[in-house]
């Protein structure tokens, strides 16, 4: 009975939780969501009052900072913050999802201790490096190498489209072995403050322009051997997969925040905007859009859940339900987004409105944390795997 008792508080809780960023997110973020994508700057006072509440590691435990929400409420917290602005949502996901998750999965407790308080204070911002120039899908040919010189290892390499990789304090780098060894990819925690590291904006992008997108160059960089993260060579199959997880879970729920902020985008408008002497949402044409980025968006939203419920309990096949809810929601996001777009007709396409924001940053999606054609490879592999059955002649 106290179990049970404990659960129900704990529910409740959380709930409370998600209901305050709810309120949060749409008071003190929403309203300068616009401000941030002009300034190309995701504003400092907004991030340590995010700090303050324990927003930025959200998804952590309780023990570090953080406020130890399970998967299914970390996914609603992020459906809230990313309904507000975009690049607020995807600081907690590259700073907690990302980062947080896999120091806290494979980092040992002398890193846990040291960082993830800082983390969760916003003391320290935390970047996840592992694009390059030459490599993006192909994750495991990273050209960034290291060596092992005594106690130190010497980082050499570019990283390139690194989510606030120009803000950040504390950088998490997948880095291959300067021996070319099969498999030898390892990762390690890199300060920004090391000799040898420096930081360039990428300016001009279509979306994300308020998360301080950068090219990091590591020139001879020395990094203590402690701050390898889990053991050498294991860069990629632990660490890379399990932030790559836990990216895709937020960006699936990315997803659904972009889709529901524009199916009410569309819903005000057309019961605002009139031609030919009528609303648009008395054309049966408009309804229909509406009617179909609805559905879609709640057939996305309930992807999510089962994919949270699954994480929850450690169901066996988690990793490929998330795999399926970021593959269907960010293509939903960008259906409704466009859709969005179509009913504001002109002022769709004019920064008035959030619509037009709302389709840039809709398209990353189906980009990021893997493109819709690499989940399509996994997904297609699973089902041929467990629904292959003889055909009946």
């Amino acid at each position: 009975m106290s179990h049970v008792l404990g659960l129900m508080m704990q529910e409740e809780r959380q709930s409370q939780l998600v209901a305050e960023a709810e309120r949060f997110a749409e008071e003190k973020i929403g309203p300068r969501a616009r401000e941030f994508d002009e300034a190309e700057v995701l504003a400092d006072d907004l991030i340590q009052e995010m700090a303050t509440r324990g927003y930025l590691t959200a998804n952590l435990p309780r023990e570090y900072g953080g406020l130890g929400l399970d998967p299914v409420h970390y996914g609603l917290f992020q459906q809230a913050i990313g309904k507000a602005d975009c690049a607020t949502r995807t600081l907690i996901t590259v700073h907690s999802a990302l980062c947080g998750e896999s120091l806290l999965r494979w980092g040992n407790e002398e890193q846990k201790e040291l960082w993830l308080p800082r983390m969760a204070k916003g003391e320290t911002l935390a970047a996840f490096a592992l694009s390059e120039p030459n490599v993006g899908t192909d994750a495991k040919s990273v050209e960034t190498r290291y060596r092992k010189v005594g106690d130190t290892y010497v980082l050499n390499g570019n990283k390139k489209w690194i989510s606030f990789g120009d803000k950040a304090d504390l950088f998490v780098v997948i880095a291959g072995n300067d021996q070319g060894q099969k498999g030898q990819i390892s990762a390690f925690l890199v300060q920004r403050d090391f000799p040898g590291v420096t930081t360039k904006p990428l300016k001009g992008m279509l979306a994300g322009r308020a998360t301080h997108i950068a090219m990091i160059e590591f020139n001879n960089v020395e990094v203590p051997a402690a701050n390898l993260i889990g053991k050498e060579g294991g860069g990629f199959t632990y660490v890379v997969s399990t932030a790559l997880d836990h990216g895709r879970y937020s960006i699936a729920w990315a997803g659904v925040s972009i889709a529901q902020e524009a199916v009410e985008q569309m819903v005000s408008y057309a019961r605002e905007r009139k031609q030919f002497g009528k609303r648009l949402v008395e054309f049966q044409l408009i309804k229909g859009l509406i009617a179909d980025a609805t559905t879609e968006t709640h057939a996305a939203r309930a992807l999510c859940l089962k994919a949270g419920e699954m994480r929850m309990n450690k169901a066996q096949d988690a990793v490929i339900e998330t795999t399926m809810a970021k593959y269907f929601a960010s293509k939903v996001a960008m259906k409704v987004a466009t859709d969005c777009v179509q009913v504001h007709g002109g002022n769709g396409c004019f920064s008035d409105y959030p619509a037009e924001r709302l389709f840039r940053e809709a398209k990353m999606l189906e980009i990021i944390e893997g493109t819709s054609q690499i989940q399509q490879e996994i997904i297609s592999g699973f089902a041929l795997r467990k629904y292959n059955k003889a055909c009946k002649r």
